[in-house]
């Protein structure tokens, strides 16, 4: 059972850029015994959780310059940390989408701040010992992922990735056998607007740093009619 108290002192992380709701949900949170830090963009967001891990952020979606569903998708590109969203958009598709990108829930604002924090217990209580440190490294045979230095090496060599052929890579990597559309990997990476090939053009820059024979890739294979898996060597034990 999660509980909030002073000897866990459990962080979470509101990023939400009207003051007043801020300080609406720190004092909900803090007498539930909650470590309460904020932030008002997405930038100050990632730089608060390089300082220090914490175990679930309280995400707005309507924020100034970048959405809360783009701070959700990098976020999740490096933390497995517990998201919960807290909007005023109610929409299903709206709640849909959060989903998709991995938030672990979606609240709307008319909820009572008392139930807020209800729900965050709820995710933590799921959540378990996942709740939010990077993870540190994923390791397949001669591939190795440091996801806290964003490395990767093949037979203890580093290979230069770009950011979004990481991302890419520890996505796939990170739920082994598991299918993805090329539509669902491009939401969760690039978003709604743009070219969805862009997804199969990385596939193949993935393939060409990290499989041992690119045009019969064993990793990254491609499921026909369906899209893309990670097949780790020897299976999934």
């Amino acid at each position: 059972m999660i509980a909030a108290n002073k000897a866990s002192r459990l962080r979470v992380l509101v990023l939400e850029d009207e003051e007043e709701i801020v300080e609406l949900m720190r004092d909900f949170l803090e007498a539930e015994g909650f470590e309460v830090r904020s932030a008002a963009t997405g930038t100050d967001a990632v730089r608060l959780l390089e300082l220090a891990p914490v175990d679930c952020v309280l995400l707005d979606v309507m924020l100034p310059g970048e959405s809360g569903f783009e701070i959700c998708r990098r976020l999740r590109s490096r933390w497995d940390v517990p998201i919960v969203f807290l909007t005023a958009r109610g929409e299903d598709s709206d709640k849909i989408r959060g989903l998709r990108l991995g938030a672990d829930d979606y609240v709307v604002k008319s909820a009572t701040p008392a139930e807020v924090v209800e729900r965050v217990k709820a995710v933590l209580r799921r959540a378990g010992p996942r709740a939010a440190r990077p993870a540190g490294r994923l390791r397949f045979g001669e591939l190795e992922l440091d996801l806290a230095a964003h490395e990767v090496l093949v037979a203890g060599k580093a290979m230069r990735l770009t950011a979004k052929e990481f991302s890419l890579l520890r996505l796939l990597a990170e739920h082994p056998r598991q299918v993805f559309s090329r539509d669902h990997l491009f939401e969760l990476l690039w978003g709604d607007f743009g070219d969805r090939s862009a997804v199969g053009v990385y596939i193949r820059r993935l393939r060409e740093k990290v499989e041992a024979e690119p045009r019969e890739p064993r990793l990254i294979v491609t499921v026909w009619g369906v899209g893309y898996r990670f097949d780790p060597p020897g299976g999934l034990g």
